[in-house]
């Protein structure tokens, strides 16, 4: 599983937020939600932006170290 949908996943777990609450903060249907707890699916990039927008997070793309 990827690294950043378990982060994504833990936050919105502490967020303590109902998957219906989410739903109408940002239009991500709440099934689309229940797939992605449960491990099932992904999020598109635009749909993970306004979710992590919503929760208070960002993304930032940084050059790996070697």
């Amino acid at each position: 599983m990827s690294e950043i949908l378990n982060e994504v996943r833990q936050l919105i777990e502490s967020s303590g937020e109902s998957r219906y609450s989410i739903w109408k903060a940002t239009g991500i249907p709440q099934g689309q939600l229940c797939r992605l707890m449960q491990g099932h699916s992904g999020l598109s990039l635009d749909s993970l932006e306004r979710l992590l927008q919503h929760l208070g997070h960002e993304i930032k793309i940084t050059k790996r170290r070697k």
